[in-house]
């Protein structure tokens, strides 16, 4: 598994662990894990659950989930609600479409604000979308629904819609689109597929969003190039937006989001086609970043995040991502 050494993770150490998504049911018993920092229980927080995609600690020690069938369900006291959380906006389950991201306002405590991203079907095709709503927590439901960002162009198929979100210190909100299975949608500033789009937390877009310098750019993108990033969080120390994204056959990578830079997918990859064929020029190119981790053979790269507590403290500060694949190519 290669690793490209940066000052930024010597910094902070990158931690992988090769772990199933949160609230996945199991039915192992908890039982410690010995690591070479610390030793750690996995335990089980939910049953039931249908394709658990996204968790968000509530105030009050709740856990909302997403289920990418289109359901937001809450765990508290270590229970599963049994209803639903109604108003959830309807989705496109199919393929990988569904019910994605959920992601508290940075000022949830106040507001009541949460985002959801989900695959949404409209007039030409299926797109990624995010709306906020406010989370009425008495009725169980979701209410004063806003729409935040709609991807364009609109197209059919069932592949690669990113979907992650995520707040920065500034409090903007970004948001993780993919190619849709075209990949050179990702290298068109007019599409907005297969790159990182920043926002206001009402959608607006900021003023100094338009770091790309060609014309006819859309304003949301801030960076272009990504194949699929389904993975996203601000780093505790620096306050950089990381991202990873699925390679093809390998290539899987870890990103740190910058505006205006090109991610270089599909020209540049350091994996290869499912056929075995190549992709683009080669690993580099000009003009194009390199990733600041990649991995080959492939994991297929699940939710991520960085440890800021207090039990493990050889692991604050560092990068825990999930893998999907159970077995490397």
């Amino acid at each position: 598994m290669p690793f490209l050494k940066t000052p930024m993770i010597a910094a902070g150490t990158l931690a992988i662990a090769l772990l199933s998504m949160a609230c996945t049911p199991t039915s192992l018993p908890a039982k410690t894990v010995k690591s070479q920092n610390h030793s750690f229980r996995v335990v089980e927080l939910a049953k039931g659950l249908e394709h658990p995609w996204s968790i968000a600690f509530l105030p009050n020690n709740g856990i909302l989930v997403t289920e990418r069938a289109g359901r937001l369900r809450l765990v508290h006291s270590g229970r599963l609600d049994p209803k639903p959380v109604s108003n959830v906006p309807a989705v496109v389950d199919s393929g990988q479409g569904g019910l994605f991201d959920v992601v508290l306002h940075p000022k949830f405590s106040e507001n009541n604000f949460l985002y959801l991203s989900y695959a949404a079907r409209c007039k030409g095709g299926v797109n990624t979308r995010v709306t906020r709503f406010r989370f009425d927590q008495k009725a169980h439901a979701l209410v004063a629904p806003k729409l935040i960002f709609d991807a364009e162009p609109k197209t059919f198929g069932g592949r690669h819609f990113g979907g992650r979100l995520a707040f920065d210190r500034q409090g903007f909100l970004y948001i993780s689109t993919g190619d849709r299975g075209d990949m050179s949608r990702a290298q068109n500033v007019a599409d907005h597929s297969g790159s990182v789009i920043r926002l206001h937390d009402d959608g607006r877009i900021p003023k100094d969003n338009s770091l790309i310098k060609r014309s006819g750019v859309k304003a949301e993108i801030f960076s272009y190039g990504h194949r699929n990033p389904q993975g996203m969080a601000m780093h505790p120390g620096t306050g950089a937006i990381w991202t990873h994204e699925h390679g093809a056959r390998g290539g899987d990578e870890i990103n740190i989001v910058q505006g205006g830079l090109n991610y270089g997918w599909p020209v540049i990859t350091h994996g290869i086609d499912y056929d075995g064929s190549k992709i683009g020029i080669g690993k580099s190119a000009p003009g194009m970043e390199q990733p600041l981790y990649f991995w080959v053979p492939l994991i297929a790269p699940s939710g991520m995040a960085f440890y800021e507590g207090d039990k493990f403290p050889k692991w604050r500060n560092s990068l825990f991502v999930g893998a999907y694949a159970a077995r490397l190519w």
